[in-house]
């Protein structure tokens, strides 16, 4: 799946691209800006042919001013539309790649699912850095780390109890939740 979090974040750079754009032509730059939340809406939903084809809208209508542009000013004020039209391209570029694991973040949320890993991803990078810290007592090694990091990853995807059970079969559990136990006792 596709972390919503790195998604936006793609796409508010867009958009300060496209305010940039509002500097040169006002009423280009907000409808490109509001093409660009529509994309945002259509990713949120997981319908990502209609968030390509207003990607291809952006960039139908950038290739069309640049084009004016030149042709009207040759100045150095390209650059602006320009790199839009570069940040736009690798953005559906993206977007096709990964449109198989873009799913219908909505429905995630409502249902109580994940929708980003940025609190994983925090935890991990605070266990790393608290680990590797050259202050530290006692460093961890790679492997020791790595492991650390799968026990954590099962945890969280309610995998661990199952596999604890897969090693040793005899072992029972003991009131309240499986995963909670076992969480407590890693």
């Amino acid at each position: 799946m596709l972390d919503w979090f790195h998604l936006t974040m793609r796409i508010t750079i867009l958009d300060q691209y496209a305010k940039g754009m509002v500097r040169l032509d006002e009423k280009l730059g907000e409808e490109i800006r509001g093409d660009l939340q529509r994309v945002k809406w259509y990713c949120w939903h997981g319908n990502v042919y209609e968030a390509l084809r207003h990607i291809r809208f952006i960039e139908m209508d950038a290739e069309e001013f640049l084009y004016r542009l030149e042709e009207d000013h040759p100045t150095a004020e390209h650059r602006k539309p320009k790199k839009l039209l570069k940040a736009i391209g690798e953005f559906r570029n993206y977007i096709e790649s990964n449109a198989a694991m873009i799913p219908n973040y909505g429905e995630r949320r409502r249902y109580g699912e994940a929708i980003s890993t940025a609190a994983v991803e925090s935890t991990v990078n605070a266990v790393i850095n608290k680990r590797f810290c050259k202050k530290q007592q006692m460093q961890w090694s790679k492997e020791g780390a790595h492991l650390l990091l799968q026990n954590r990853t099962r945890t969280l995807n309610r995998e661990l109890a199952d596999t604890f059970q897969h090693w040793y079969p005899e072992f029972t559990y003991e009131g309240g939740e499986k995963e909670d136990n076992l969480a407590q006792a890693a």
